[in-house]
């Protein structure tokens, strides 16, 4: 069996994943850390929740602290690009909690809060800049951060970038960086476009999968049930105060959606918080943290969520409402069955999402089970 001191890694970075619990490396950290390592380019598959954070993360700490240089003013030695500011949080308090026997800088930045405290913490210069594309380019044009510096540029989630728009601000950002530079993809999906994206912005790229691409989680028991749309709101209600009476994660498409949710369940006695782009910052920490410690058991999301919220002992998925984007449905489920857990999606399809249904259904190449409740349609309705 392999081991984290196996793959190279220095003894301040193994005494961190000691103290964090970390003892065998993940399928994907055993594959892409020695290629980091050795400086070559790296475009990596896996499914969320499968360590992709350490992946990349442990072995630029270890470059950066092998080959100490003195900052420069405003400057990052590393560039971490994420799609959204929950999953740019995690990142960096990865980076510091893997790093903290190491005495490197790690910044962070990004929207929806003061630019202020930002622009003071990028003063000095940092190791590792931790980054949503929006409010990266809002310091480079306000000259608050040269990227001329950067030795590796990882994109975290890259699928969903694309899926974000975020593909100009990318190459915008990527020319201010030197072409001599370490870059690493990481993904959990696998379309044409991050193919496309990828030749152009790494060279020679080693390409690291541990699943075929689109595959779901392994462990998640999934389900759908049809209904008609009027009746999604009693029919989530009664899931959630039956068998999904454990934490519990909804996705709906739109951020009124969610907010109508939430209103519908807490009106029936059931508390829920939401989380969406229209919620402030400080609104989107206190809903992770009443998730987090359980004082509210349901949280209801848009996919800006989908790949930003790792919240342990989530039980149950449910899509209150399906994606129109069938990769979406598969970065929903991994929210829950992570690190080795079980958990239950369970999706409301309603009459015009069936089309949704079959987009996912040949994405994922299986049948979903159909489940029964009362009021219930059939598949073939």
């Amino acid at each position: 069996m392999t081991t984290f001191q196996d793959l190279g890694l220095c003894p301040p970075l193994l005494k961190a994943l000691a103290g964090e619990g970390y003892t065998t490396p993940t399928p994907i950290q055993a594959q892409a850390i020695p290629h980091v390592l050795a400086g070559r380019d790296v475009l990596g598959i896996a499914q969320t929740g499968t360590g992709k954070t350490a992946a990349f993360a442990l072995p630029i700490l270890q470059r950066l602290a092998a080959d100490r240089r003195p900052l420069q003013r405003g400057g990052c030695r590393a560039l971490v690009l994420s799609p959204t500011r929950e999953l740019a949080s995690q990142i960096a308090e990865s980076f510091r909690a893997y790093g903290r026997n190491m005495g490197l800088r790690v910044s962070l930045v990004f929207g929806g809060v003061p630019k202020a405290r930002q622009t003071r913490a990028l003063a000095g210069g940092v190791d590792v800049l931790v980054a949503t594309p929006g409010r990266l380019i809002d310091h480079m044009q306000d000259r608050t951060i040269r990227l001329d510096q950067v030795e590796v540029l990882v994109l975290d989630e890259a699928d969903h970038m694309l899926d974000l728009g975020f593909i100009v601000p990318i190459r915008r950002i990527a020319r201010d960086i030197p072409a001599q530079r370490q870059t690493l993809f990481f993904s959990a999906t696998m379309p044409k476009e991050i193919n496309h994206l990828a030749a152009t912005m790494l060279h020679e790229p080693v390409n690291v999968s541990v699943i075929s691409a689109a595959t779901t989680v392994d462990r998640v028991d999934q389900r759908v049930l049809f209904v008609e749309a009027s009746r999604k709101r009693p029919v989530l209600f009664d899931l959630l105060t039956g068998e999904a009476s454990g934490r519990t994660l909804v996705f709906t498409r739109t951020k009124h959606g969610a907010d109508r949710v939430v209103q519908y369940l807490e009106q029936n006695g059931l508390p829920a918080v939401a989380i969406h782009g229209n919620k402030s910052q400080g609104q989107r920490e206190r809903a992770l943290a009443a998730f987090r410690s359980g004082d509210s058991r349901v949280l209801v999301a848009t996919d800006i969520a989908a790949r930003g919220i790792d919240v342990e002992g989530i039980a149950h998925v449910i899509n209150f409402d399906l994606p129109n984007v069938p990769e979406s449905y598969v970065h929903r489920i991994g929210r829950t069955a992570r690190a080795g857990a079980a958990g239950t999606a369970i999706s409301l399809c309603g009459g015009e999402e069936r089309p949704f249904l079959r987009d996912i259904e040949k994405l994922i190449r299986t049948r979903v089970p159909v489940m029964g409740m009362p009021g219930a349609l059939p598949r073939a309705a």
